[in-house]
């Protein structure tokens, strides 16, 4: 009497997958997410950084610059962590090494 509303189960078989299947694809999106996120984001970053540890490794007595405060001044003494800015005749201030943002062309002070 109920046998219309019970219905046989029948067996179905796995889908099939072939190389790709359900777990690599799963993980397919997180992984072009990060490839976009490292050539985007973290790739030039390290760049920026390397190129700004190699201006302040490089550094001279002698050469014009620009403090990340927007100083500029000449460099009159340089030491391993600070460096002793000249910002006008007879006006020394010291800065730290890393606070240094931007080396100048020479005579641009004079420029100014």
């Amino acid at each position: 009497m109920l046998d219309f509303i019970i219905t046989p189960a029948l067996a179905q078989g796995a889908p099939a997958t072939g190389l790709f299947g359900g777990d690599l694809m799963a993980f397919l999106p997180m992984v072009a997410i990060f490839v976009v996120f490292y050539f985007l984001l973290i790739r030039p970053q390290q760049k920026r950084a390397k190129e700004a540890k190699a201006m302040l490794t490089a550094l001279q007595k002698g050469d014009e610059v620009i403090t990340t405060g927007g100083i500029v001044g000449k460099i009159s003494k340089l030491g391993d962590q600070y460096a002793t800015l000249e910002v006008a005749t007879g006006v020394e201030m010291t800065v730290q090494r890393s606070a240094i943002g931007q080396l100048l062309p020479k005579g641009t002070i004079k420029a100014l």
